[in-house]
Order: C-alpha cells, then sequence, then structure tokens
C-alpha cells in the first residue's frame, strides 16, 4: 500500500449509472466523485465505459468524454451497433461489458478495492472472480429506484453495497450548474429502466 492506504480502483459503466442518477433526479460531478473516492484511499485508475454512435457528426457526449480524459479518468469507447427492430424502429445496442470485466481482471492484482458502478447482474460473475482473488468489491447503483437499478444477485455478491441515494451530497452536481453542459450525457446514452437483464447486449435508447 502507498503509505498505509487502501489501493482502489473504480469501473464506471456510463450508461447504466446515467440511467441510475437520471431515475433517481440528480446529475454526477465528475470532479467530486473522484475526490470522494481519493479520501477513501489511494486511486489507482478510474476507468469510465461508454458506446458511440459514430454515424453522427458530432457527438454530443464527446465534451464530458474529453473532460474526463484530462482529469483523471481513462476513457474506454467503442462504437455503438445500429439495428431495426421488430415494428422497424431504429435502434442501437452497445455493451461495454466485456471490455470493464477484462480491465478489472488486469487490475486486480495491483489493488486492495474494486469499486463497480453498475446494476448489472452480469457482473455477478466478475465479483465473484475478482473476490477469488482477494480483491473487495463494492458495488454503486441504487435501490430507491422503481424497479430498482442493480440486480439482486449483484448485491448480494457484493462485499460492500452503496446506494448512489447515500452518495447523492457528495457526488452530485448543484442543481445551479446544470447550464454547465460539459458533464451532462445525452439522451441516447439512456439504458431502459426495465431490470438488469443477462442479454447479450444492451439495447440504448434513440429518443
Amino acid at each position: 500500500m502507498i503509505n498505509g492506504m487502501e489501493k482502489i480502483a473504480l469501473f464506471i459503466d456510463g450508461a447504466n449509472l446515467y440511467s441510475a442518477t437520471k431515475s433517481l433526479g440528480f446529475d454526477i460531478d465528475y470532479k467530486r466523485l473522484l475526490r470522494e473516492f481519493e479520501s477513501r484511499g489511494y486511486v489507482l485508475r478510474a476507468f469510465y465505459y461508454t458506446t458511440l454512435v459514430e454515424d453522427t457528426e458530432y457527438s454530443s457526449i464527446r465534451p464530458l468524454l474529453d473532460w474526463l480524459g484530462y482529469n483523471g479518468y481513462s476513457v474506454i469507447t467503442k462504437p455503438a451497433r445500429e439495428f431495426t427492430d421488430s415494428q422497424g424502429r431504429r435502434r442501437l445496442r452497445g455493451n461495454m461489458d466485456i471490455e470493464l470485466a477484462v480491465n478489472a481482471m488486469e487490475v486486480a492484482a495491483h489493488v486492495d478495492h474494486i469499486v463497480i458502478f453498475s446494476g448489472d447482474g452480469d457482473f455477478r460473475s466478475l465479483v465473484e472472480a475478482l473476490q477469488r482473488k482477494g480483491v473487495r468489491v463494492s458495488v454503486v447503483s441504487s435501490v430507491n429506484t422503481q424497479p430498482p437499478m442493480i440486480a439482486d444477485e449483484l448485491r448480494r455478491q457484493a462485499d460492500t453495497f452503496i446506494d448512489l441515494v447515500d452518495l447523492q451530497s457528495r457526488i452530485g452536481r448543484d442543481p445551479s450548474e446544470r447550464s454547465g453542459r460539459m458533464q451532462e450525457t445525452p439522451r441516447f446514452l439512456e439504458r431502459r429502466t426495465a431490470p438488469p437483464s443477462n442479454e447479450d447486449d444492451d439495447e440504448l435508447s434513440t429518443s
């Protein structure tokens, strides 16, 4: 450990976190989020994962990703895939679960504690694998939405569950700063509000 501090790595599922905080009615201040966990230990890495719509001339998430990249976060992206649903509507799919899981397993040997910002039940096996390596795992999501944003099996597997409601006063953005678009996430990243599932891909809203 560095000066006796717990070494921490943060893994943020961008779309999942956005959906949870939107349901709770607040925005994340990513500078405050990083500062909050730096107060708890030595943050070795902070990863942010999201898919991008590549066929648009300008992506409204770019300012956020640029800001994160210059302010202590490692940003991991890949293109969303377009498909047409049974009603003939254009939809997008994007899933960063594999990238997040691979990075977490790579980092596990270098940290004491991994914090995953997601309620996706698909991460239960990842949490179990990290625990077998001796890493403590916390999961950040919420049970204060309807339906709950976190899958029950993921919550039970984690060493610690942290509800976003309990973090809101420390990592939420002041409503008076809403005009600052730098940290806003565009609507196309919003996941459906159904409980986390085990589907191969996560469908993204394009509304």
